[in-house]
């Protein structure tokens, strides 16, 4: 059984639920983003981007010691790394 709003008719649940909706969009209100060339890039797209780059290099490294033969799952150390400096990237340069 729904119960009505004693203000304007619409009833509590979805009352709360509208509330509840509204409430999530309040951190949409200004992401960080970069201009380049002209274009709005969310900042965590650059940070995935450099945190890939330096994925690369991580692997170049690797290889340079002769590590990279030690890694048996490549496939899935490499996202992680990736991903390592993209969090990385993202905590300092933006919290």
């Amino acid at each position: 059984m729904t119960t009505k709003s004693q203000s304007n008719g619409i009833p509590g649940q979805l009352w709360l639920t509208m509330l509840s909706l509204i409430s999530l969009l309040t951190g949409c209100g200004r992401a960080p983003s970069f201009s380049i060339l002209g274009s709005f890039f969310p900042a965590w797209l650059v940070c995935i981007v450099a945190g890939i780059v330096f994925a690369a290099c991580a692997n170049r490294a690797f290889a340079y010691w002769k590590l990279d033969q030690e890694i048996k799952w490549s496939i899935l150390v490499y996202p992680c790394v990736a991903l390592f400096f993209a969090c990385t990237l993202w905590l300092i340069f933006f919290s």
